[in-house]
């Protein structure tokens, strides 16, 4: 039995020499690398820390995307809101989930407002906020990105918290049946979140505050 066991031994390391020397390896087992694709992945750190607290405009901005379903197909929405007053910056939407669509999002805010070295714009670990165009447009603009950790969905919560006002409060009670139907509603309701909606917090809309301080 101890003979038999010696030779299957030689026999698998004999099978895995060859193996290796000649890369054989079964397609069913061999597990697939994954590949960038030429792009290289960008990670910041959590400089945000879920102080989700800003004692001036345009000093922590959060940024995300979000899905708008209609019976035409998948709308995304993507937006930057202010901490400062919980305001909407900017906002764009596209029939598909792209870098350029982020882009644009920030190209408008920063056509808005003024984007300085102290700004942080905090996101999650999308594909398009780790992308290289993003890292170059936040660094031509001067600003610092910040991102959650991994696992730590909290992190982005005030994001989030805006599209589960806008979806409660819009989205679910009218059901958009097309992409222009949702734009618009998007469009209205982004208006009166900003201009008309006061927050419990500070007995103001987002924009009365911000022109408070001004």
């Amino acid at each position: 039995m101890a003979a038999t066991e010696k030779a299957l031994t030689l026999h698998l390391k004999t099978v895995l020499r060859i193996i290796n020397k000649y890369d054989l390896l079964s397609e069913i087992r061999r597990r697939k690398k994954y590949r960038q694709m030429g792009e290289r992945l960008h990670k910041y750190e959590n400089l945000l820390n879920r102080e989700f607290q800003a004692d001036r405009p345009n000093a922590k901005w959060v940024t995300d995307i979000s899905y708008i379903h209609t019976s035409q197909g998948v709308l995304y929405l993507s937006m930057i809101r202010d901490l400062y007053d919980n305001s909407i910056v900017a906002y764009k939407t596209g029939t598909e989930q792209t870098v350029n669509l982020v882009l644009n999002t920030i190209k408008a805010a920063v056509q808005k407002e003024a984007a300085t070295a102290e700004l942080q714009l905090h996101s999650d670990q999308g594909f398009q906020y780790t992308s290289t165009g993003y890292f170059n447009l936040t660094k031509e603009y001067g600003i610092t990105p910040s991102m959650l950790r991994r696992g730590n969905c909290y992190d982005n919560a005030m994001a989030e918290n805006f599209f589960g006002i806008l979806k409660t409060e819009c989205i679910y009670r009218h059901k958009p049946t097309s992409f222009d139907e949702a734009r618009q509603m998007i469009d209205d309701y982004i208006y009166f979140y900003n201009n008309e909606r006061i927050q419990l917090k500070t007995k103001l809309t987002p924009l009365e505050k911000r022109r408070q301080l001004a």
